[in-house]
């Protein structure tokens, strides 16, 4: 299982704003995520994924002790297959407006 993605506006934004190590830490963080779903199993500790407070349906990830990305699950793009839906990257900041 390999999920689809698609990155909302806010996300392209934030992460034109990201440094070349901060972009190369979110990407290392979302490869261990896709390997805990192709798996099939729960994310693994480290990433600290859980549902945003104040905003249903929306998760937030660690990818550094002050990187969080904001996600959400949108329509199945390919028959069982999770998509995800990247909302913002970048500091605690995120949480503003996850």
């Amino acid at each position: 299982m390999s999920p689809t993605y698609e990155r909302a506006s806010t996300f392209a934004r934030d992460w034109a704003k990201l440094t070349p190590q901060q972009r190369r830490r979110f990407l290392e963080a979302v490869a261990a995520m896709v390997a805990d779903l192709r798996a099939g199993r729960p994310f693994r500790p480290g990433l600290r994924v859980k549902g945003v407070e104040d905003a249903p349906g929306v998760f937030e990830m660690t990818w550094a002790p002050d990187g969080r990305a904001t996600f959400e699950y949108g329509r199945e793009q390919r028959p069982g297959e999770p998509h995800i839906v990247w909302r913002r990257v970048g500091t605690h900041d995120v949480f503003r407006r996850p």
